[in-house]
Order: structure tokens, then C-alpha cells, then sequence
């Protein structure tokens, strides 16, 4: 209800342009119970049946950042909205109003959970189905210096080649598939992965498919070699790392900027002098709060 407030409703808007394309990304959505309730990512992961689905066995459910709702569920889908919106309109000549729910969004988003759990794959409790760190062969361990390698050997071959790089013997360990054997499996390859370096098991399983990579922080990761070899990652001019845009497009790949992220308010004059706003107009809306300033020099 706030662009109703201040008279630009989609409405209103569309009255003014039928072509125009409105997008409304909240948490909840427009209507329902909750439309008018505050929340974050984690809110609207609970409340899409997602937050049930993540987190280890006997542990409570866990929310990874606030990269599902919030981004993947909220702006990666609204912006998907907004483009078929576009594709639309080139045929039809009239624009919509999009309705994104971070939480319609998140469990759209999940359906393969859903269709996957008369297949078996999410028919266990939280924690103990193929791949939510149930499975010993899909699961991440400890290495001696610390650090992590990330195991995703399902298929048959790769599983056998993962058993090969850990230097056991197929014929001597419970059947893949042995989900009773699981925990114990888990323990085993624990022990093993914790007698060598990172280093030392990427030594032995790059040039595998047993799908076992390492667990790259990001002080690592632009450094990797794969990484640099597809200039996954860039330094902006004040030497920060930045994953570079993706997909990458074959004609018309997008260009990153090197420069810094704007701070709040930075060109704030700059763009309402550019509009026709006067500097008394601009002072004004300044000392009502209605507008922020901030000069980044005085922060050298």
C-alpha cells in the first residue's frame, strides 16, 4: 500500500501508460494473511515448507544466508517476471503488474522437492535422504588442515572412483544404496579425508570423475585455477573481489564495472539537479529528512 499512498498504485500508473510493466516485489505478496506483516528471508522460507527441508538430522532447521527468499525466490524470479512481462508485451502492446512473493517465489522454486518424494529422495526425515547430508558418498568433510572437501559422487562410477581415491576396497564396504550402513560409511570416510591436506586430496581427485572438490573460501577462490582460467572473479580499483556477471552471453556479455559500489546518498544532489530541482528545493528536502546526503571525501 505504499505507491497507493503517494498516488502511484499500478492503477493509476497504468491508466497513465497501459504499456508500462509494474513490478511488486514483496515478502508475502499482495494479499493473504501476512500481506501486511513484516518478515525476512528466514519468515518466508518457514513459511513456503522449504525451512523444513534444510538443516542435519536431530538438529534444528537452518537457513543458508538469506540467498534463498531474498534473492533467489525474490529477485532472481521477479526479475524472470519482468522479462517475460517484456516478451509479452512485444505481442500484446500492453503491459501487467507483477505480483512477486518471496515466499511463492522460494517454493516455486523448490518444486523439485515436492515431485521428488514419491521417488525416494526426500522420503526420510530431515537430515537422512540422499541429498541433505544423509548419504556418506554426498556430504562435506574435514580435511587435516582444517579446511573441507565437498564429496557429490552419486552415480555408480563416480562413487567408485571416490572409493578408489580414498584407497578402500569395493568389495569390502556395504552396498552403495545401504542406507542403514550410512552413518557408519560417514564415520569411515570422515577418518580418512582427516589424515590429509586439502591440497593433498585435490591432488588425488582432480583428474577423476569422482565429483570431490574442494570447499574454496573466498580468500581462496579467485586464485583457484579453474576459477581464473574462466575469469570467474575480478578486483574492483579498490582491489575488492567480485564474481563477474552471469550467464555470459556470446554477443552482448555484460561489462562490469570497476568501480566501487555508491555510498547512500552519494549522488543524491547530483541526479535531482540533473531533474530540475532547485538547490533551495534540494536543501529543503535535505533538512526534512525526506533525502540523504553523503560526500564520500569526507571520509579520506
Amino acid at each position: 500500500g505504499v505507491m497507493e499512498r503517494l498516488g502511484l498504485g499500478p492503477e493509476v500508473l497504468l491508466q497513465e501508460n497501459p504499456r508500462l510493466i509494474y513490478a511488486r516485489l514483496t515478502g508475502f505478496g499482495q494479499s493473504g494473511k501476512y500481506a501486511k506483516s513484516a518478515g525476512h528471508d528466514i519468515n518466508y522460507l518457514a513459511l513456503s515448507g522449504v525451512l523444513s527441508k534444510l538443516g542435519r538430522k536431530n538438529e534444528n532447521p537452518y537457513a543458508p544466508g538469506n540467498l534463498l527468499a531474498d534473492f533467489a525466490g525474490g529477485g532472481v524470479l521477479c526479475a524472470m517476471g519482468i522479462v517475460i512481462a517484456l516478451f509479452e508485451r512485444a505481442r500484446s502492446g500492453r503491459g501487467q503488474v507483477i505480483d512477486a512473493s518471496m515466499v511463492k517465489g522460494v517454493a516455486y522454486l523448490s518444486s523439485f522437492l515436492w515431485k521428488s518424494q514419491n521417488l525416494g529422495l526426500w522420503s526420510q526425515p530431515r537430515g537422512e535422504n540422499l541429498l541433505d547430508s544423509g548419504a556418506p558418498f554426498y556430504e562435506t568433510y574435514r580435511t587435516s588442515d582444517g579446511k573441507f572437501m565437498a564429496v557429490g559422487a552419486l552415480e555408480p562410477k563416480f562413487y567408485n572412483q571416490l572409493i578408489k581415491g580414498l584407497g578402500l576396497n569395493l568389495d569390502e564396504l556395504p552396498a552403495q544404496m545401504s542406507s542403514s550402513d550410512w552413518p557408519e560409511m560417514k564415520k569411515k570416510f570422515a577418518s580418512i579425508f582427516a589424515q590429509k591436506t586439502q591440497a593433498e586430496w585435490c591432488s588425488i581427485f582432480d583428474s577423476t570423475d569422482a565429483c570431490v572438490t574442494p570447499v574454496l573460501s573466498f580468500d581462496d577462490v579467485a586464485s583457484h585455477q579453474h576459477n581464473k582460467e574462466r575469469s570467474s572473479f575480478f578486483k574492483n580499483d579498490q582491489g575488492e573481489i567480485i564474481p563477474r556477471p552471469a550467464p555470459v552471453l556470446s554477443r552482448s556479455p555484460a561489462v562490469p564495472s570497476c568501480k566501487r559500489d555508491p555510498f547512500i546518498g552519494e549522488h543524491t544532489e547530483e541526479i535531482l539537479l540533473e531533474y530540475g530541482f532547485t538547490k533551495q528545493e534540494i536543501a529543503k528536502l535535505h533538512s526534512d529528512k525526506a533525502i540523504e546526503f553523503k560526500n564520500p571525501k569526507a571520509n579520506l
